[in-house]
């Protein structure tokens, strides 16, 4: 025997089916399109033009003017959804501008409803931490803490009040117990039957929200450890999918994204609804800042980190690449 003879018959060579790029596109198990990506946008009251984020490179705070052409973007390039948030000048205890018919979020709901109708799905985030002067996610009691029960109380007025701003989907993210119920209650009441609910049901206490505390101007202080869930917690998922399945969601959401991928498998199979998960500012803005120092690739490192949520399971994924991603992706397959 040389030194060049094999002794071994290799009957299977997995590497037949990566020996080029048509070859790795043909036989690719994972694809990404447009129209699963959801754009996150920021519209905040009283700016004259946009105002960049320096924790989240290329992503702005949008006035009505530049919201309203990011979301005429979106329906060009064929994203899925577009979700709102909202930055009121004013705010108080009680987060009174989230139910003004004409504060920020909702102006900003018809602004784009009138720009693009049913072109693209609408969503709004349903939170109070945006118009709080604390920065929670409820209303506080005598002692400090966030009041579950009251807060539903709100969110149910607040989910009517952004569906008669003109969205077709909700989605609160609050994690007050009992919030799916309370809103659908609300809107079913109201006749808004064919409003819809984005749960998110699996929204876990995470270090990487801290650029999207720049994005929204957040005066909290301390922490959301009593109402997010614990990193530690898997199984805590499930039960929190099952609630907000048995409140009526119909779609659900696992967030953050990357560092969470093994709840998004464990969710997404056992979910009998649609399920999203979200690319949070953290893992946007760590891209961003490897690539700005020369440490990855970043273009490379947006395809692969997208692709890998919709590998674990998503049915769509929010995230501040959506019309970098799309484009790319017509670019390469034509219009």
């Amino acid at each position: 025997m040389t030194d060049h003879d094999v002794s071994y018959d290799l009957v299977s060579r997995p590497r037949r089916l990566r020996s080029t790029p048509a070859m790795r596109r043909f036989t690719a198990e994972t694809r990404v399109t447009p129209s699963e990506l959801i754009l996150p946008v920021f519209v905040k009251e009283g700016l004259d033009e946009p105002q960049p984020l320096a924790s989240m490179p290329g992503v702005v705070q949008h006035n009505m003017d530049s919201l309203k052409r990011a979301a005429a973007e979106a329906v060009e390039l064929g994203l899925g959804g577009f979700m709102l948030f909202g930055i009121p000048q004013i705010r108080d205890a009680e987060g009174s501008a989230a139910l003004d018919p004409d504060g920020i979020l909702n102006r900003g709901i018809r602004a784009v409803r009138d720009e693009v109708g049913d072109d693209i799905v609408v969503m709004s985030d349903l939170c109070l931490d945006e118009f709080t002067d604390h920065g929670h996610c409820g209303v506080l009691d005598d002692q400090g803490r966030v009041d579950n029960d009251r807060t539903l109380e709100i969110y149910g007025r607040m989910g009517l009040a952004q569906a008669e701003a003109g969205a077709h989907m909700l989605g609160p993210s609050g994690m007050m117990d009992g919030q799916v119920g309370v809103i659908r209650a609300a809107l079913d009441a109201a006749g808004r039957e064919d409003v819809s609910i984005l749960a998110y049901s699996a929204k876990y206490s995470s270090a990487f929200y801290g650029p999207f505390r720049e994005a929204v101007d957040s005066t909290l202080t301390g922490d959301r450890k009593t109402y997010q869930m614990d990193p530690a917690n898997r199984r805590e998922a499930l039960l929190e999918l099952q609630l907000d399945l048995d409140e009526g969601a119909d779609m659900v959401m696992v967030k953050p994204a990357m560092s969470y991928l093994d709840i998004l498998r464990e969710v997404a199979d056992a979910s009998p609804v649609p399920v999203s998960a979200y690319q949070i500012s953290g893992e946007y803005a760590m891209i961003e800042a490897a690539a700005a120092n020369g440490w990855i690739n970043r273009d490379a490192a947006i395809r692969e980190s997208v692709l890998s949520i919709k590998r674990a399971g998503a049915n769509s994924i929010l995230t501040y690449y959506a019309t970098e991603l799309a484009r790319w992706f017509h670019e390469e397959n034509g219009r």
